[in-house]
């Protein structure tokens, strides 16, 4: 006999801050005002703040004890999950530490992995020794939950960290908004991009887009750079950087190559980015770590290869010279000037920027719904 699907369940998602800046709260909010959609789900959001663009989502606030400080994780856990046990929801979707869940999206890699080998603090604080036990009760008592990091290497670094790992675990990716990053003309953005920071139309120009120059390897991309032009002395290879960092550091590195006149920053952009990337020929991110890189997704989405580290999570989505590069070690800026060269063939680089269009559309948020759409049918029927 045949079980009809429920008519309408009760959904809740927990996640501190909802539809603000962030990778996590993109996500969080993308996915859940799509489903948002479907009539079968009152769909409740626990969080602290908030900014949304559907009606048909109900809030809850959460409090959350700022001091002292290392009572934030705690008491945002605490909280979310008394106010959700006296509601009596079918399933339960966190995208933070809450002690439980039916299904976890991880935005992040163990909390220990990050302050001791990305931060490399040698003492935690009261935060950091919170925050890593609220992980642990939630890790260590998801038997029955599915886990869901956005990338290989997150799963790998919690697989170093707890051996054994409850539930089930898989690598899910994030989405990206093709149709921003692949529909504005590219003739149109390469004249007024390139034309803004005196970049001729004939000049190679790589882009680079980060908040945090030293993590997103800077100086070794570079490096690199320098390297591709002594290589190929003929060509007119230009660097693009987007975001905010020690501008005057990055400078001086570029000074003492004899690359200043190759190397241009223009800050931060918060409008309008993806006419950066549709002006650009490749993009570069050789980061010390990345849990996954939502600006690999929005550059593969423009259309144009990637090089990458074995750093960055993104590089899930990366087949090897056919939409990007992967380098052996992100302070190899050998094998990334290799990488650059490659790209100067224009056929080649073109058509590794097709493929990573392709692979982008695979990636579309309402893609990834209605994937995550089909896993709360699934979990709903066993429950």
């Amino acid at each position: 006999m045949q079980i009809p699907y429920p008519v309408r369940h009760k959904i809740a998602v927990a996640i501190p801050y909802y539809g603000l800046v962030g990778g996590g709260e993109l996500f969080a909010s993308k996915i859940t005002e799509s489903l948002a959609e479907n009539e079968n789900y009152e769909i409740h959001v626990f969080a602290n703040r908030w900014k949304a663009s559907s009606d048909r989502i109900i809030f809850h606030k959460v409090p959350i004890i700022r001091f002292p400080g290392w009572l934030r994780a705690l008491s945002f856990a605490w909280f979310a999950r008394h106010m959700i046990d006296r509601m009596n929801f079918d399933l339960i979707h966190t995208h933070d530490w809450i002690f439980t869940g039916d299904i976890c999206s991880v935005h992040s890699v163990p909390h220990a992995e990050w302050i001791y080998g990305v931060r490399k603090k040698r003492i935690p604080s009261l935060f950091d020794l919170m925050r890593m036990a609220v992980e642990r009760k939630t890790i260590m008592k998801g038997s029955a939950a599915r886990f869901f990091p956005v990338s290989s290497i997150a799963i790998d670094a919690f697989k170093r960290r707890y051996k054994i790992l409850p539930g089930n675990w898989q690598a899910l990716a994030p989405g990206v908004d093709v149709a921003r990053f692949a529909t504005p003309d590219r003739l149109a953005c390469r004249a007024v991009i390139r034309g803004k920071y005196n970049i001729a139309e004939t000049d190679f120009l790589l882009l680079f887009v980060g908040m945090s120059f030293d993590v997103k390897g800077l100086d070794t991309i570079i490096a690199a750079l320098a390297k591709a032009k002594a290589l190929k002395p003929d060509k007119n290879i230009r660097l693009l950087v987007v975001g905010r960092g020690n501008k005057n550091q990055y400078l001086k590195i570029a000074q003492s190559l004899g690359i200043a006149d190759a190397v241009i920053f223009a800050g931060t952009q918060v409008e309008g980015l993806e006419q950066y990337y549709r002006a650009a020929d490749a993009f570069i991110m050789l980061s010390k770590f990345d849990t996954f890189g939502m600006v690999v997704l929005e550059a593969m989405a423009a259309g144009i290869p990637v090089i990458l580290s074995p750093n960055v999570g993104a590089k899930d989505l990366v087949e090897e010279g056919i939409n990007g590069f992967v380098i052996p070690e992100y302070r190899d800026s050998d094998a990334a000037a290799e990488r650059i060269v490659q790209l100067l063939d224009s056929e080649r680089c073109a058509t590794m920027g097709s493929s990573a269009s392709q692979t982008a559309s695979e990636h579309d948020w309402q893609r990834l719904a209605e994937k995550m759409g089909q896993l709360y049918k699934n979990i709903l029927f066993e429950l």
